[in-house]
């Protein structure tokens, strides 16, 4: 018994750097599933076959700008309610189905929030298989007549594969019918309903382009990520139900290829799709036991189900394996259910499940940071380090994204309200995405035998069968029928019965015939040599001409392959420019509605900064204008002032100066009595000092009859004598207007109420308003402004001063002054006006300002006596 010697895994062609440096962009599906009541708000709408809108649900908080904003999102397809299983597998897996039986690995990812459709999407249920169970109808339809036997492709625990001659994999069949007690028949494989029936006969398809000259084996494995562990789903392990042992988590390795994969990972052969889909079951019946006895949900763990197609070409004969390690491909189909992907708060986990669920969202957040920093590095240009290791997710599929394979990702959507915000997530993580390229892998090498073998090898088989039927089957074992009817063709043999001792006729009759036929015999053989001969170099040079005719049809095939492939990439380039076309199109509409936006904004913000500045500029100018009114009543106020205190002093130096005369008086009528005694009364003279004079004292009376023309002062204090034209408004009142002290306005125009039309005819106001001030007096105020126009037609008037004029009664009861008073004999009698130090008491004084003469206004002064 000879053994294969157990050689090194084959190192394939690096597809890390592909000759033609050609990438793909990460197809991202979106599948929408239907809302679980009819009534429910929704918060998802399908605008297009590759887009949908999510709009804001009711009772979500608003932006910043306190509005909702409804955004769209593209993918390369979207599925909608109405999408059947079969449609969702003839667009994302049956390609990837496709590349792995030509030899090239594909990578498969469900993503979504918990209840969005994932694990339906995936697996499905009776009667609507999913993409797993529909990959694998197509595989098992595609290479069914082309699988080897079971154990000629053997597993070498470092992610590669062996080729076991016939014997070794004829004891291995027999040591495994051996340990099996209960035959497995397909009837008892799809027995179990959960699984049964999953595809129906008329949706089974299968792949085109099977290289018939090839042999092939199926060899699956499933495994489970949880809390960032491996857990292998196939491994056998007693079952102890008193103290049952939690599963063993398996480690990451790298083969000599720098391909990761999970050591001591079971891997099945199997050779159908029912048996493949059992131990699918069987370990999903695994996971539900080992989350019932852990007390963990399946939904927060990742479950990968890889599915691994070992393929190595046909001997010359197209009848056994070629026992060349060298030759063998292995191509691998990974369909991962990704945990869920939903916030902490949301799985109302508590103390060691919330951790559990935080190490799960964590594992997702590493592979955003992976497509993050993978579309970065390809769209800026930079080399950062993509973190693959931060997560046993990312770092057992970091080939694939390195360009191993092909990456596409169905997110699983569920329209239903509450899942708005999760969903906004995914829909982001989803459209950063589809901007990640990976690498197009290199196709394998083609083996160089003659192709066809296989079939030529059947068909003479075949042959060989039919013409041993025709002739009646074998004779002596192996010999056919054929000698048999050649030895009848010889001269047939004379009587062999011998008459007595003394016969000599007999045998020597019989000898001549036997040496007739060995002659005849041997000049069959030669000819049948010669003919055989002839025959082999004829089937030689036919073979000759038939490889040469081959190589250059495989050539011409290679070269057809070669266009196919040219025309097929510039398909696809085309594809992706018209994509990238639309995306721009749609990406141009709405910067444009943008710009559109903030051109109305900008528009209006530049109407309100003109409006701002033009206001601004008038309070400016109605500022300086105040300044400069401040500054001239400041002038006029200190002028006032300053005429005022000279007033005072003036009035309280010559009050002084009446004293001391008064005093002088009084001395000098003292010394007289005591000199003279007594002497006739007589009025005391002043020194004749001309400062000492004072003048004569005003008529108390209201209505002093004026010497000479009438001033009046209001004329003098009023600027409506030069060229300006007033409006003179005086309301209708109770008090008397007529009477003194009234301004007389040439030209003006006299309202009762102010009109824009006579407004508009003059440029100065004034307003006269007559009241009774407390003292019982009528107190006149003149309100002067001036009359502007405003932009917006009208007018406006601006105050600019108030004028005050006020009546004032005299003290004294008499005009007329007296030294004294007579009694009834003519003696002088003391009074208020017989007092010097009284009469002299009088001072003059006049308004601050007032362009008046002396003795318009004056205020008689009582001397203050003493208590």
């Amino acid at each position: 018994m000879i053994r294969q010697a157990k050689g090194k895994t084959p190192r394939r062609p690096p597809p890390k750097k592909p000759s033609n440096n050609q990438k793909d962009p990460v197809g991202v599906y979106c599948r929408v599933r239907p809302l679980g009541a009819e009534d429910e708000e929704c918060c998802i709408e399908v605008i297009s076959n590759t887009t949908i809108q999510l709009h804001a649900p009711d009772g979500l908080k608003a932006n910043r700008n306190g509005e909702f904003k409804e955004t769209q999102y593209s993918f390369k397809k979207v599925f909608g309610i109405k999408t059947t299983q079969r449609e969702l597998f003839e667009d994302v897996a049956k390609p990837l189905a496709q590349d792995l039986i030509h030899g090239k690995n594909g990578l498969l990812f469900t993503y979504g929030v918990t209840g969005s459709g994932k694990t339906h999407t995936m697996t499905g249920s009776p009667g609507q298989g999913g993409l797993l169970p529909r990959s694998l109808d197509m595989i098992f339809n595609s290479i069914g007549p082309y699988q080897a036997k079971r154990y000629v492709f053997k597993p070498d625990d470092k992610n590669g594969m062996e080729v076991q001659n016939q014997v070794d994999a004829l004891l291995d069949r027999q040591k495994r019918d051996s340990q099996t007690s209960v035959p497995k028949t397909p009837n008892t494989r799809r027995v179990d309903p959960e699984f049964a029936d999953m595809i129906s006969p008329e949706e089974a398809c299968k792949a085109e382009g099977v290289d018939e000259d090839s042999s092939y084996s199926v060899f699956v494995s499933y495994i489970e990520i949880y809390n960032n562990y491996i857990y292998d789903l196939l491994e056998e392990t007693p079952f102890d139900p008193i103290k049952p042992k939690p599963p063993q988590s398996k480690i990451l390795r790298e083969d000599q290829n720098h391909n990761m994969y999970v050591a001591g990972c079971t891997e099945v052969e199997v050779k159908s799709t029912e048996e493949a889909f059992e131990v699918f079951w069987r370990g999903q019946k695994k996971r539900r036991i080992a989350n019932t006895q852990l007390n963990r949900e399946s939904s927060r763990s990742h479950s990968v189900f890889i599915v691994k197609l070992a393929q190595a070409p046909l001997d010359a004969d197209g009848d056994n394996v070629l026992q060349d390690k060298n030759q063998v491909n292995v191509s691998q189909l990974c369909l991962v259910d990704l945990a869920g992907s939903e916030r902490t708060s949301r799985t109302r986990a508590e103390g060691n499940r919330l951790r559990e669920a935080g190490n799960i969202n964590q594992s997702l957040m590493t592979l955003r940071t992976c497509i993050e920093v993978l579309r970065e590095n390809q769209m800026c240009g930079t080399n950062k380090m993509v973190p693959y290791r931060d997560s046993k997710v990312t770092h057992l599929f970091k080939n694939y994204f390195d360009g191993e394979g092909k990456v596409r990702m169905v997110v699983c959507v569920n329209p239903k309200a509450d899942d708005y915000e999760e969903t906004l997530l995914v829909m982001r993580f989803a459209e950063m995405t589809q901007e990640v390229e990976v690498a197009r892998p290199v196709d394998r090498p083609i083996c160089g035998f003659a192709a066809g073998r296989r079939q030529r090898n059947q068909a003479f088989k075949e042959e060989l069968t039919r013409r041993l039927e025709e002739r009646g089957g074998p004779v002596d074992g192996d010999c056919p029928t054929v000698l048999n009817q050649l030895l009848q063709a010889f001269p047939p043999l004379p009587p062999c019965e011998i008459s007595g001792p003394n016969d000599d006729v007999t045998l020597p009759r019989l000898i001549e015939a036997l040496e007739k036929r060995h002659k005849i015999r041997q000049m069959m053989i030669e000819e049948y040599n010669k003919t055989a001969t002839m025959l082999k170099s004829v089937l030689q040079e036919q073979d000759g001409n038939i490889l040469s005719k081959e190589n250059v049809i495989q050539e011409q095939r290679g070269k057809l392959g070669e266009k196919d492939k040219m025309l097929q990439n510039q398909k696809n380039e085309i594809d992706r420019l018209e994509k990238k076309s639309k995306m721009l199109e749609y990406k141009i509409d709405i910067l444009q509605k943008t710009t559109n936006i903030y051109e109305e904004d900008k528009r209006s913000l530049q109407n309100e900064l003109e409006s701002r500045e033009q206001r601004l500029q008038r309070e400016m100018s109605e500022k300086r204008r105040i300044e400069a009114r401040m500054q001239g009543m400041v002038s006029d106020t200190k002028l006032k002032w300053e005429k005022e205190c000279e007033r005072r002093v003036n009035a309280k130096q010559l009050e002084m100066q009446n004293k001391l005369w008064v005093k002088d008086e009084k001395l000098k009528q003292l010394k007289a009595i005591v000199t003279e005694g007594k002497t006739e009364n007589r009025q005391p003279q002043r020194p004749s000092r001309e400062k000492d004079k004072v003048p004569p004292k005003r008529s108390a009376s209201p209505s002093p009859a004026p010497t000479g023309p009438p001033v009046r002062p209001l004329h003098r204090r009023s600027h409506s004598a030069g060229g300006e034209r007033w409006v003179d408004h005086k309301p209708t009142t109770n008090v008397d207007l007529d009477t003194v002290m009234q301004p007389n306005i040439p030209n003006a125009i006299k309202v009762n109420a102010p009109n824009e039309k006579a407004l508009s005819k003059c440029d100065k106001y004034v307003l006269t308003h007559q009241e009774v001030a407390s003292d019982g007096e009528i107190q006149t105020k003149l309100i002067k402004g001036e009359v502007f126009k405003t932009r917006g037609g009208g007018q406006s008037v601006q105050f600019t001063d108030i004028e005050t004029l006020k009546q004032e009664t005299p003290v004294a009861a008499s005009r007329k002054r007296r030294s004294s008073e007579s009694g009834p004999d003519s003696e002088p009698m003391e009074g208020n006006w017989t007092d010097v130090e009284t009469r002299c008491s009088v001072a003059v004084e006049m308004r601050a300002g007032s362009n008046l003469g002396p003795g318009y206004q004056h205020h008689g002064y009582t001397k203050r006596r003493k208590p």
